[in-house]
């Protein structure tokens, strides 16, 4: 029984080792397999590579020889164009031999001239004396003296021909100046071409209906009284249909009546304590529509950088006139025409742009305060900072103050052309003549005047009186009643100066 228990074992064991051996070379078959499919695998990845090495040898083969082709070409190039600047240069050369034989060819001539222009010199200057001993012997002068007569008498020549070169000279220039002078103003005129807004004293607001006047007059008359109060302005209501009309002097505070009039028409609500609101709200919006206009102007004519409080008293020139052209495009028109004749002279055209635009900034306020618009306005443009000679174009544009730079003249000048324009103003030639023959005939009719003359396109009226029947009081006395006399007869814009001129002569014959 332990013997076949140990045979047992025996066989077991035997099983176990003919199992082992049996999975071990299953193993050795599977891994010859994966060998021989990795040495495959192998073989075909050397061999790709080897293609692929084949291929990139090829590509840079093939790119070598094109870069090398290319290199050649342009080397070729490189060495046609070395060629042709060595021909050039060559060229060049032969070029500078030539000049440099005809330069020294050309400085022996002119050693030569030379030469001979001294020689020349020496035999003048031997005739010369010559001449000279042979005119003292024949005249018996000396030589100083012969000299003092003749300088004499060739100053005398050259002061002559001096003269009637200078008198050429002077007519050349006056005509040329005269040319240029109008080509000038010709081509200033022809660039500027502007609008002229035509406004009157009045002013008409449109109502919805004839019912609405009689709550604008309101109970007993309060609104109406309220209106005129707080804006200054008349109302005129009467049987013209459906329209009030406002009537002021002041064309800004009309403007504000018009706006408080037109939105208390909308709103319908009209009693005194809305009154005064529209009014005030309409002031301000005038206010703000000056200072826009002012901006608006200042921008057009290219005065960029005015003090806001200075525009916006030259706004209010938005809504004045004068002889129906309007102020504030006269003001941009001049300062257009201004800046062209000062760029043509040469002149300092900021200058006169800024003159020119500013120049009747005195007639926003002329009506408020005492003086002639040219000297308010130049005295508003120093206080706010404006600079000298900017001043001085407004102040002497009316020749109140006498011009002494080119910018003022160019001012005038300038404002002279936009309001003498065809269709500045409403004004015409015989109108214009009958307001001046009106001024001096009101002038003339007081005794004592022997003359008068209107000047300044009427602004100011001359008056030469006869001393013997008029003293320095008396001449006092009747400027003041001449222009009183024309305060009460005439119509005229702005201010009037009356001066009156009294003469004494002394004389006496000696015999």
């Amino acid at each position: 029984m332990f013997l076949g228990l140990i045979i047992g074992m025996v066989i077991g064991a035997v099983a176990v080792g003919a199992l082992a051996t049996v999975v071990l070379l299953s193993r050795r078959a599977v891994h010859r397999g994966q060998l021989a499919a990795a040495q495959a695998e192998a073989a075909r990845v050397l061999a790709e590579a080897e293609t692929r090495q084949k291929e990139l040898l090829l590509e840079a083969k093939e790119e070598a020889i094109r870069l090398r082709q290319q290199v050649e070409r342009e080397l070729s190039e490189r060495r046609a164009e070395i060629a042709r600047q060595e021909r050039r240069l060559a060229q060049r050369e032969e070029n500078l031999d030539r000049k440099s034989e005809a330069f020294e060819r050309r400085e022996r001539a002119l050693s030569a001239r030379e030469a001979e222009l001294d020689r020349a010199r020496a035999e003048v200057e031997e005739l010369r004396q010559h001449r000279i001993r042979e005119i003292e012997r024949l005249a018996e002068l000396s030589r100083a003296e012969a000299r003092e007569i003749l300088m004499a008498e060739v100053e005398r020549e050259a002061r002559e021909d001096a003269n009637r070169r200078l008198r050429a000279i002077e007519a050349e220039t006056k005509e040329i100046a005269d040319r240029r002078a109008r080509e000038i103003l010709a081509t200033a005129i022809q660039r500027v071409a502007t609008d002229v807004v035509a406004e009157t004293t009045v002013t008409v607001v449109p109502i919805p209906s004839d019912d609405m006047k009689g709550r604008i007059i309101g109970r007993e008359g309060r609104n109406i009284r309220a209106l005129e109060h707080l804006t200054g302005c008349d109302l005129i209501i009467d049987d013209t249909p459906d329209a009030v009309t406002l009537s002021g002097f002041d064309p800004v505070r009309r403007e504000v009546a018009r706006v408080a009039l037109t939105r208390l028409i909308q709103d319908g609500r009209i009693h005194p304590t809305r009154i005064e609101e529209m009014v005030e709200r309409a002031r301000r919006e005038v206010e703000q529509s000056l200072r826009e206009a002012g901006e608006a102007a200042a921008l057009e004519a290219g005065c960029p950088g005015l003090h806001p409080e200075l525009l916006k008293i030259f706004g209010r020139l938005k809504y004045r006139t004068s002889y129906g052209q309007n102020q504030l495009r006269h003001a941009v028109e001049t300062a257009h025409l201004g800046a062209i004749i000062a760029y043509e002279l040469g002149a300092d055209v900021e200058v006169v742009r800024r003159g020119c635009l500013l120049h009747d900034l005195g007639k926003a306020v002329d009506h408020e305060v005492e003086g002639t618009h040219a000297r308010i306005g130049a005295e508003i443009a120093r206080r706010y900072g404006l600079p000298e000679a900017v001043v001085h174009c407004i102040e002497a544009h009316h020749e109140e103050v006498e011009p002494s730079t080119v910018e003022a003249v160019i001012t005038i000048i300038a404002d002279a052309l936009s309001g003498s324009r065809p269709g500045a103003r409403r004004e015409s030639l015989e109108r214009y003549i009958q307001r001046l023959e009106a001024l001096e005939a009101v002038a003339n009719s007081f005794p004592g005047v022997e003359k008068s003359f209107a000047i300044q396109a009427g602004r100011e009226v001359r008056i030469i009186v006869r001393p013997e029947e008029i003293d320095d009081l008396g001449a006092m006395r009747l400027a003041r009643d001449i222009s009183k006399k024309i305060e009460e007869t005439l119509e005229y814009p702005g201010q009037i100066k009356v001066t009156v001129v009294r003469e004494t002569r002394a004389v006496e014959y000696a015999k």
